[in-house]
């Protein structure tokens, strides 16, 4: 008969999950709120000016994902390192990760900036806001390099168990970008406070002043991460120098790649998604922007517990401890369903209210209320499956991930909305009940995947050896 876990263990692995989550969950959640209030102040301009921020917002997440994707082989690789013992091969890795986000983001930036007039077309975004989206997408776009180290180097501290600094410096770039936002987005004028009137200096730059004010944030958060980086104790690449080392890229890339394809493929997904709603007009495109920014917030415990799980299994596996990745599974994955539960509900909820802050348009807040009440319902299973996903990128498996959600996106969520906007003539309501059964197959992928252990290097090499 199989032993139980000791409750003091327990409530040890729980301590240990819940302090590298709650940071990386913190840092969300203020990532999140600066877009709530992005999207608020972009909305007092008008549903125009809404529909130019949003068109081509999925672009921003194609991107923004797909780095993240290329980060994740650097987290599987270094919190193997940190949980095997091997200092100096996580500051190599380091070292590797630093060449990579230079490379990288350079290349992202040449390839943006010279397709900015191109994407709002791709995106079949009205021709009266074109020039407006093109504006900001290349504003936003000058400062991609910095983004991106921003990304890549806050994974690093993340596999080494460091997940307050990401948060700090996150919580900077934040700041920088609401205070920019008054000063960017709207002119001169005065306001009264406690009874007395201020002036306000202001650009009224609109749209664009609002992709300044992130791109200047985004420069300072990706100059202090990398302060931050070359000064941690376990993960600094100083002295390791940044030439390519194939011993670490290799392994590295090995998972990354997969990761990359996938997160493209999704995320080239939500593109044509977006420009299959953007073609119903500014109504439709208003309330998905709004429901995507509002849903985001409530994705942040998966998130979060997604980060603290895949770090664990890691240094786990690194420590070839088949039993505490097993407890740690079997334990991550109820506290995430109660969290998701409890998210969900909480959408379901508050969706009015939340959908107000950013429209006063009845048939957008209308819209943009029933899609939300949809998804929040299905906000549990998406939340097992993200843990799912976060378990098999801690060992490195991410071939199996890749075709579950490239598959998914493309034959169930893509398909099955061309049908029914352009055959069958709905709505948003059917687009957003497309991504609920996306999700919901997800969900039942990983879930089998997770029973039957395949995840797990570890037990697959245990059985091997049984066998033989």
């Amino acid at each position: 008969m199989e032993k139980r876990v000791p409750e003091k263990l327990n409530r040890e692995m729980i301590a240990v999950i819940l302090t590298l989550a709650w940071p990386t969950m913190l840092e969300q959640l203020l990532q999140t709120a600066v877009q709530y209030i992005d999207t608020a102040m972009v909305g007092a301009l008008g549903t125009q000016a809404t529909a130019a921020v949003g068109a081509t917002s999925t672009v921003n997440w194609l991107v923004g994902i797909s780095l993240q994707g290329l980060s994740v082989g650097f987290l599987a690789f270094i919190s193997r390192a940190c949980g095997a013992g091997e200092p100096l091969k996580a500051r190599r890795a380091s070292g590797q990760a630093v060449l990579v986000a230079l490379v990288v983001g350079v290349l992202v930036m040449a390839a943006t900036l010279s397709l900015s007039g191109e994407i709002p077309v791709w995106m079949q975004v009205d021709v009266e806001i074109r020039a407006l989206a093109s504006r900001y997408f290349f504003t936003l776009y000058t400062a991609i390099l910095f983004r991106t180290m921003l990304i890549v180097f806050g994974t690093v501290l993340r596999a080494a168990g460091d997940t307050r600094t990401p948060l700090k410096v996150n919580a900077a770039v934040n700041l920088i970008n609401v205070v920019l936002n008054f000063c960017f987005i709207y002119p001169t004028r005065t306001v009264v406070l406690l009874g007395k009137e201020l002036l306000i200096p202001g650009m009224g730059w609109g749209v664009t002043g609002a992709a300044a004010a992130s791109a200047l944030a985004f420069t300072a958060g990706g100059i202090a991460i990398t302060v931050a980086l070359w000064r941690h104790p376990v993960v600094s690449p100083k002295g390791v120098g940044i030439r390519p080392d194939l011993q670490i890229l290799r392994p590295c890339m090995k998972v990354a790649l997969p990761n990359m394809l996938q997160r493209f493929g999704t995320s080239l997904g939500y593109v044509v998604f977006a420009s299959l709603i953007n073609s119903l007009g500014d109504v439709s495109t208003a309330a998905h922007t709004i429901a995507n920014t509002v849903e985001s917030a409530f994705f942040i415990p998966g998130y979060g517990m997604q980060t603290a799980t895949a770090t664990l299994i890691g240094n786990a596996y690194g420590a070839g401890d088949r039993k505490r990745m097993k407890d740690l599974s079997a334990m991550v994955i109820p506290m995430e369903a109660v969290l998701m539960i409890l998210s969900g509900g909480c959408l379901f909820a508050a969706a009015p209210a939340l959908v107000d802050i950013f429209s006063d348009s009845p048939d957008v807040i209308s819209l943009g209320t029933t899609v939300l009440r949809m998804v929040a319902l299905s906000e549990p299973f998406f939340g097992i499956t993200i843990i799912v996903e976060g378990m098999m990128y801690g060992v490195g498996k991410t071939k199996q991930p890749l075709v579950y959600n490239v598959t998914c996106m493309w034959m169930v969520r893509i398909l099955g909305t061309f049908i029914c906007i352009h055959w069958l003539e709905m709505g948003l309501v059917s687009a957003w009940a497309c991504m609920i059964a996306h999700n919901m197959v997800l969900f039942v992928l990983y879930m089998l995947t997770y029973l039957q252990g395949t995840w797990n290097p570890l037990r697959e090499m245990a059985e091997r050896v049984e066998k033989s």
